[in-house]
Order: structure tokens, then sequence, then C-alpha cells
């Protein structure tokens, strides 16, 4: 059985990370289809209708300015996913750089990476980027960039350790034999065999990127109004909470659903490509196919 389908199978059979992952792929085709899906335009205000509760033609309620809830929440869903995807690829980014770098080198290389990995993980995560926000103007753009260069450590850790594992393994030593450069061998034969624990990663990351968005959103630092994101629409409703209770319902079940949707996918991913548990897998599959031909 191929490798690609054996960590489906495995990561099927945990029932609720593939829960996890059919929620992920329906938020992100309802943000990709939300200028058609959405009922209302995200901004379209309605003085007649402030603070209404939910009802046929307003499903989530309005706000405190007449603008539909539902609507809002869909565009702002896009908001979220890109942050989060954008901020995670910028992290994995960096991460692999730093990581590979200092896993293939070691020495004093190693060293000064590991230092500055040191560093910024001194700070706290959330007060950095609380520091940097404050000092540039905030928007989309910047609180991707900010998320993505404060959360690269954790990669870059993980993809040190699996190169310093592989480095001196029989496929690289044959590469370098044959007279393959550094750069060949980093990003052509031991980066690929590191990944495993990268994905596993990203996918925490995302869910933890889009909690800091909606934190930050909350707080009235992230994305401005009036683009929506389900970090200012809980603003509202920490205003209005005792009479448009629905203003931070829907969105704070919006990032609760999100947020655990990413975090059974990682554990199942997690378990799926874990090596140990590939070989007991390998070992069942050639006990039946001995059984069998006996």
């Amino acid at each position: 059985m191929r490798p690609g389908a054996i960590v489906w199978r495995r990561f099927r059979q945990a029932g609720l990370p593939v829960v996890g992952l059919l929620v992920i792929l329906l938020l992100a085709v309802l943000a990709v289809l939300a200028p058609w899906v959405a009922p209302y335009e995200p901004t379209e205000i309605d003085i007649d209708n402030v603070l209404s509760p939910p009802s046929l033609a307003h499903p989530f309620g309005t706000d405190e300015l007449g603008r539909d809830v539902l609507s809002r929440m869909l565009w702002g869903a896009r908001v979220s996913m890109s942050v989060g995807f954008v901020a995670m690829g910028i992290a994995v980014a960096v991460g692999l750089l730093v990581g590979s770098v200092a896993g293939y080198f070691g020495g004093w290389v190693d060293a000064l990476l590991m230092r500055l990995v040191d560093v910024m993980l001194a700070f706290p995560t959330f007060v950095l980027i609380l520091a940097v926000i404050a000092i540039v103007e905030p928007s989309i753009f910047t609180i991707m960039v900010v998320v993505g260069l404060t959360g690269w450590m954790d990669v870059a850790r993980l993809v040190r350790a699996e190169f310093l594992s592989l480095k001196e393994r029989e496929f690289v030593l044959a590469a370098r034999a044959l007279g393959a450069g550094h750069a060949r061998i980093i990003f052509r034969e031991i980066l690929p065999n590191a990944l495993s624990p990268v994905f596993v990663a990203a996918t925490f990351g995302v869910a933890g990127a889009i909690l800091v968005e909606s934190a930050l959103s909350f707080l009235g630092i992230g994305v401005q109004p009036p683009t929506p994101s389900w970090g200012n629409i809980l603003t509202s409703g920490k205003d209005y909470i005792e009479v448009a209770w629905w203003l931070s319902l829907f969105p704070g079940l919006a990032i609760l659903i999100t947020v655990l949707s990413y975090n059974l996918v990682g554990e199942g991913l997690r378990d799926a490509l874990d090596p140990r548990l590939w070989q007991t897998e390998e070992g069942l599959l050639y006990e039946q196919a001995q059984g069998g031909a006996g």
C-alpha cells in the first residue's frame, strides 16, 4: 500500500479529525463564495432594523447599525482564513529556512540561529505583536506579516531536529559523494523528508493565527471597521451584550468551531504521520499478507 493511502486511512479511522477537515472545507468554501452567498452587503446599513434579533430576514440578527450579522460573518471568514493561511505561510517559510540552515551546518551557525530563536521565544508573543502593531498602522496586511514573523520559532526547532537526524543518513552521504552542493542536499534531499512535523505544526499554527487576529480585532488594533472580521463583530457584542446576545454568540461560536476543527485536524495528522505507528502498520500489513498466503 502506498504511503499516502496509509496516511489517509489512518487519518480517516480517527473519526473526529475527518469532521474537523469537513468543517474547515465548508468554511473555506463559504469564505470564497461570500460575495454570492451572503444575503446582504457587509456594510449595508438599515436604520429600521437596528439590533434586530435573529429572524427569517436576518438569521443571525443585525448589529447596532442595522448591518446583517450573517453577511458580516461570511465576509469575516475571508479575513480570518486569509490571515491564518498567509501568516502561517510566512512563519513556515522563515522557520524552514532557519531550521534547515541551523540543522545542516551545525557548529557556530547552529548556535547563533538557535540563540536568535531563544531570544524570540523569551518575549511573550502576543505582547510583541501588540508592540509592533502599536508602531505601524493596523491593517490586514500588517497583521499577516507581524503574526507570521512572530510565529516561526517552533517550526524552526522542529526542522532543525529533523535535519540533525537526517543529515548523516546514507542517502545524504551518497549525495555528498556524488558532488551535490549544499543547496541541493538541503532542499532536494533532506527537506522533503523533514516536512511531516511541519505539516502538523502549520495546522496548529493556522488556528493560533486566527485566534490572534480575532483578539487583535476585538481590542480594536486589528482589522479596522468597516471591514468585517469575527473579532470586531465581537467588539460590538461586548457593548450590547445585555440587549443583543447574538452579536457575541455567533462570532464566538465561529471562532470556537474553527479553532477546534484545526486542532482536531492537527491531532489527526500527528497520529497519521507518526513513524512509530507507521512501523506498527507495516508490520500488521505484512502479517496479514503472510497469513493470507498461508
